[in-house]
Parts: structure tokens; C-alpha cells; sequence
């Protein structure tokens, strides 16, 4: 069958010593479905239905991107901590009303931005940071892509997901940000549109052909972001991180390191550690009972969806646009 996302929610959590109380689903067949893999669970038709349970402390939103905000109000209104999927949102108007709402209740709001602890990122961070082996980090170029029509299901429609750099596109972002950790200042979008339109049952409101991003960093960094399904030649490594003394690139499973010393360039490639998901609600938990730190904390998530969200409205506009905090 198909990822079935509630389920490894569900793991993932009872891994970290949480207790699967509820789920909530539209379609009952798929509620029967969780009756039989979580003997004793509760399932409800509502997350009106659901709220009112007063074992349910932490609420999962696992919806389509646009109706994050929307169901995590209404479980951070009834008195639930909330986890969303990534992306957090698809607007910064978004971020901010659940994150004002968490803030008025004295409740955790978190993102599930799992592949903070990839192997890569956390790689990346160790090496670059700590031992400034590639000397200062002046850009860094990230990049999602193929040539390949999107397929019809909500995430190709711009409307429900945000858009072509809402998936993989966030991850990266949150990559970059772990290693060059600084203000945005303001964000540059472009987008070309309307190849792919008439071939996917979206029309209109199909996802952008290939959206990009450059953003500049209180630090003086720039990051780029290109997320295309029009290239026939994707460039090899999701972030290259360029440095005074080299560069860095990164994929998923390997990393290149190009340093230049004496003049001469030289390359050392080698193998990421492995990822570790289960951490992220190991934390969530740790700072429920314990009060440690949050790592993914609704602000950190935020800036992601402000960086993407300025990047499609700048794009629209054909104009620089200034990041806001609160």
C-alpha cells in the first residue's frame, strides 16, 4: 500500500515514549484501517470530535499544506500542543496567527522538519561551522529538480501546497539556515509558468515550471534556491556552500569537500552518517515532561515559509521585497 504518514507519525512518537490516543480521518475505511494497526486507539470523524478528549495532549496535523494553519488553531484553541508537517504553512500570515495563538496559551507549536537530523545536515554543520574548513561562507547555491511533468495530486497545485519550492525546497532552506545561521534581510523571487498547465488537471493553479529565490542574509551571505521540473541537466549535490578557502557540496547520501591549497583545488569525497527522524519527537518530548529546548521551535519554522512566501509574492510583484519579523 501507499506511505501511510499517520502511522510513522505514530511510531515515531511512541518511540520517544508518547501514548497513540487518537486519529482523526474523513474517510472511514482509512479509520478502520488505523483501528487495526492501533489495537485500543480511538478514531474520530472531526478534529471538533477529537478535541474534546482530554487524554489527546499533542495534536498532529498531517493535512495538505494550505489547511495547516487552519487545523492547528483549532487544536491549539481547544488546549492541544501542535506538531504540523512541513512545511509549516504556506503563508507568513499563517505562521504568525498560529504562533500568537500558541503564544496566548502557553502551548508548543513545533514543525516536523525531520531531516534536520539527516545525516547531511548534520555533516554539513560539523564540518563547516565548527572547523571553518572552507574558510567564510560568501554563497550558497541550493537546488531541487528534473525535467518531469508533476503529477495530479495536490502537492502540483500552487493554491493547496504553496507552490513548486514548498517540498523539497523547505528542506534545503532549513539545511542552508543550520550552517549560515543569520537574519534575512530581503528576498528576490522569479518564477516561469504555464509549460505544464494544460497537461495536469490543475489548469491554472498549476505549481510554477521552475521557481527560484535569492536571498540575502543579514551576514552578507546570499543563498539561491532553484526548484525546476524543466531541466534536463539538474546539477549535481542539493547545496554547495562556497567558501573563502573552497566548497562544499552536499547531497544526500555523499559530500564533496574542495579545498584549495597552494593554488591547486583538491577534492576529498566521502560518506554522510546516517539519519536519525526519531530524534525530533524524542525532543518534542523532552521538552513537554523535562522543559528541554525545543530545537524546531515555531519561530525557526517560520522563516522558511517567510523566505518562500516573499520569494512567489516578489516574483508576482517583479520587485525585491524586505523580510519582516515580529
Amino acid at each position: 500500500g501507499s506511505f501511510n504518514i499517520g502511522s510513522y507519525h505514530l511510531q515515531l512518537a511512541k518511540q520517544a515514549g508518547m501514548r497513540p490516543v487518537a486519529v482523526t480521518e474523513l474517510d472511514p475505511g482509512r479509520r478502520a484501517i488505523a483501528e487495526e494497526e492501533w489495537p485500543g486507539i480511538k478514531t474520530y470523524g472531526s478534529i471538533a470530535a477529537m478535541c474534546k478528549n482530554p487524554d489527546v495532549n499533542l495534536a498532529c496535523v498531517l493535512t495538505p499544506h494550505n489547511a495547516h494553519a487552519k487545523h492547528a488553531l483549532q487544536c491549539l484553541r481547544a488546549g492541544k500542543h501542535v506538531v504540523t508537517e512541513k512545511p509549516f504553512a504556506v503563508t507568513t500570515e499563517q505562521c504568525d496567527a498560529m504562533i500568537n495563538e500558541a503564544k496566548k496559551r502557553k502551548l508548543m507549536l513545533s514543525t516536523f522538519h525531520n531531516r534536520h537530523w539527516d545525516g547531511c545536515a548534520i555533516g554539513a554543520v560539523r564540518e563547516l561551522v565548527k572547523k571553518k574548513v572552507i574558510g567564510d561562507i560568501f554563497r550558497v547555491d541550493m537546488y531541487t529538480g528534473a525535467y518531469a511533468k508533476p503529477g495530479d495530486w495536490w502537492r502540483s497545485s500552487k493554491s493547496i501546497s504553496g507552490g513548486i519550492m514548498y517540498d523539497w525546497g523547505a528542506h534545503i532552506i532549513e539545511y542552508a539556515l543550520q550552517v549560515v545561521d543569520s537574519d534575512i534581510l530581503e528576498v528576490t523571487g522569479f518564477a516561469h509558468n504555464g509549460f505544464w498547465n494544460k497537461q495536469v488537471h490543475w489548469g491554472k493553479d498549476t505549481n510554477e515550471d521552475e521557481a527560484s529565490a535569492t536571498i540575502r542574509l543579514k551576514s552578507g551571505v546570499v543563498m539561491r534556491l532553484v526548484a525546476s521540473s524543466l531541466d534536463p541537466n539538474p546539477r549535481p549535490g542539493m547545496i554547495e556552500f562556497k567558501g573563502t578557502k573552497g566548497t562544499y557540496i552536499l547531497d544526500h547520501a555523499e559530500y564533496e569537500l574542495i579545498q584549495v591549497k597552494k593554488g591547486q583545488a583538491v577534492s576529498k569525497k566521502g560518506q554522510n552518517p546516517p539519519t536519525r527522524w526519531a530524534a525530533f519527537y524524542k525532543n518534542i518530548a523532552k521538552h513537554l515532561v523535562e522543559g528541554e529546548k525545543l530545537v524546531i521551535s515555531a519561530e525557526y519554522a517560520r522563516r522558511i515559509i517567510h523566505i518562500l512566501d516573499l520569494a512567489g509574492k516578489s516574483a508576482k510583484q517583479g520587485k525585491t521585497l524586505k523580510a519582516k519579523y515580529n
